[in-house]
């Protein structure tokens, strides 16, 4: 027989989003009857995300600051003609703490996970095994929309933990190591010391198609921790993605795609970085904004989150004008020159651009000099770039 489980809030997908808003939520509102719903019996399922620490407020850290797995103060980039360390403080948070920061501060009832969800409305949530959570509102967080509606690049990666034999000789990040050979367009290796025997070692890509070969991309990964000399016992853990790069669209449609009239979070909402596909700082945002509303019914939430969500999209046409040049002005193999160019600039713009928070100084300092690609190709793609940044 069919269950009617009434709430205050329910959220819609435990993934990065809904597991911050289920917190700040429990934090700011201890009273409030939550429920959290998954289709997994994991939180954030396989997942390690990382972040600079200009990426988060310092009024929104309590948010983040639990769930922390690995922290470094400082990180490194390398490039054919570029080499460079900056004194910035970088951190990671694996999905195993998410789960277990979650599972700390909800009680069991909260938790509705391994239960698949056949549709969301403002103020309802219904279950495959027909079961119906009633509450004041829904927000949806349940990973992306129509990406058909956005005019897209691709981020994609292969990353694998692993446990070495010997102890390593990184000392701190390596967050873009682009002098590997260059392939499937603008490519990088990310490595993450997480202990002297510890190592997270990723391959990303900047392209031009979704397609992702985890097979090649191993062996790449493969042959680059053979080249640095670090001996591998054993894969702890792999996890693969493809993160959207916005050049455009309808912000609108997009919106709509995922659901009308319900509240949304996360990549759902359209929330991401434009250049680099991350969630994380407009998660914290989000949850921080929901956690301070005093009115968390339906159409409230759906008007918050849309409102919040529609801003973002509109003040980051810069960075939607960016990737246009990255894409549609450099040559795949020539995109690295960009990347490398951008990080001679300050520590602080580059902070300031990773957390979507670019002053118009920034952006006339990033656009000044002479660009890295062709004057002709570039002018074509921030022209272009220049219409509809705002829809």
């Amino acid at each position: 027989m069919a269950t009617i489980i009434p709430c205050d809030v329910a959220i819609v997908g435990a993934g990065l989003a809904g597991g911050m808003i289920a917190l700040a939520l429990k934090r700011k509102h201890p009273e409030l009857d939550i429920r959290l719903i998954d289709a997994s019996d994991r939180i954030g399922g396989n997942h390690l995300w990382s972040f600079f620490a200009s990426d988060v407020a310092e009024g929104h850290r309590w948010i983040v600051a639990p769930l922390i797995s690995y922290g470094w103060k400082s990180y490194d980039v390398a490039f054919p003609g570029h080499a460079r360390t900056l004194e910035s403080a970088y951190y990671s948070i694996e999905s195993d703490r998410l789960d277990m920061v979650v599972r700390a501060h909800l009680p069991d009832d909260a938790l509705l996970l391994g239960r698949k969800v056949l549709g969301a409305s403002p103020t309802a949530v219904v279950l495959a095994d027909g079961d119906r959570v009633q509450a004041r509102g829904v927000i949806d967080c349940r990973g992306t929309g129509d990406l058909g509606l956005l005019d897209l690049g691709w981020q994609k990666f292969l990353g694998r933990e692993f446990s070495l034999a010997e102890p390593h000789d990184l000392a701190r990040p390596a967050v873009m190591d682009a002098t590997v050979e260059q392939i499937d367009g603008y490519r990088f290796v990310y490595a993450l010391p997480f202990a002297a025997t510890r190592m997270f070692v990723e391959d990303t890509y900047y392209s031009d198609t979704p397609d992702l070969d985890a097979r090649l991309l191993g062996g790449r990964i493969d042959a680059y921790v053979q080249r640095r000399g670090w001996q591998t016992e054993r894969t702890v853990r792999e996890e693969a993605g493809v993160l959207p790069v916005a050049m455009g669209g309808d912000f609108e449609r997009y919106w709509l795609s995922g659901g009308k009239s319900t509240a949304k979070a996360g990549m759902r909402a359209g929330l991401f970085h434009p250049t680099t596909g991350y969630s994380l700082p407009d998660a914290i945002r989000t949850a921080a904004l929901i956690a301070s509303a005093t009115d968390l019914g339906g159409t409230a939430l759906h008007d918050l989150t849309h409102g919040f969500a529609r801003s973002t999209w509109r003040r980051r046409g810069f960075y939607r004008m960016l990737d246009k040049m990255l894409f549609k002005a450099a040559e795949p193999a020539e995109r690295y020159r960009i990347l490398e160019r951008f990080y001679r600039l300050s520590p602080q713009l580059i902070g300031r651009f990773y957390a979507g928070r670019s002053s118009m100084t920034d952006m006339a300092r990033i656009l000044s000099g002479k660009p890295p690609v062709p004057i002709g190709r570039a002018l074509h793609a921030i022209t272009g770039g220049m219409h509809g940044t705002a829809s």
